[in-house]
């Protein structure tokens, strides 16, 4: 599968009284790579929520290669992959058995898991529940998770958060792997991040896209 492209129209969203996104016109194109920067409050997490289908605008459309991306087909679906805030990751489960599952509902089976737990510095813990995972332990942990499956589409929200400095060159090198490769958003505090991966950076304030 291609990596997709990404379009936000006019797209706004509101909660109640308070308007997160105000008329944000985006395009993501096919295989690009961007990093999306403001402060708390910016609008980032609600642009990324709208661009991976999981909000619909109150205004405006987000769409994935042309089609509502709340109703994107189920095998572009497939392809897509979203990392939030929380690590959504199954606790009293280990780690291997995490990335099992996963792999599982993505109907790849064959998953070097171990592999991915080694590249996350997680293999002397593979066979640990996670319960007691530090935060950055379960970051590492969510992110090889995120891209196992070998995702066209990945959505990452703070992805960095959490992380110590081996953790960050996970993060690095798991992004730098899949410039030109997939269609990659992430919203982000790091304002190096850019800059280590040469990258368009879309800032917003306020709501709006500066």
């Amino acid at each position: 599968m291609l990596p997709p492209e990404v379009t936000l129209t006019e797209c706004s969203k509101r909660f109640g009284e308070r308007l997160a996104l105000r008329k944000a016109n985006l395009t993501i194109a096919a295989g690009e790579t961007i990093v999306l920067l403001g402060p708390n409050g910016a609008g980032k997490s609600t642009l990324l929520r709208l661009a991976a289908g999981l909000l619909r605008p109150t205004a405006g459309s987000a769409r994935i290669n042309g089609v509502d991306a709340t109703s994107a087909p189920r095998n572009l679906r497939a392809g897509m992959a979203y990392a939030g805030h929380r690590s959504q990751l199954y606790r009293g489960l280990t780690a291997r058995e995490n990335l099992e599952l996963h792999a599982r509902l993505h109907g790849q089976p064959d998953i070097d898991v171990l592999a991915l737990l080694e590249q996350a510095g997680l293999g002397d813990r593979a066979e640990e529940r996670i319960d007691g995972f530090s935060r950055g332990m379960l970051q590492r942990l969510a992110l090889v998770r995120a891209t196992a499956h070998h995702p066209v589409l990945l959505l990452l929200d703070e992805p960095a958060s959490g992380l110590d400095a081996d953790g960050r060159a996970l993060l690095d090198q798991t992004l730098r792997a899949g410039l030109g490769i997939r269609t990659q958003v992430i919203a982000s505090h790091d304002h190096d991040l850019p800059t280590r991966l040469a990258v368009r950076t879309i800032r917003l304030a306020a709501g709006s896209i500066a």
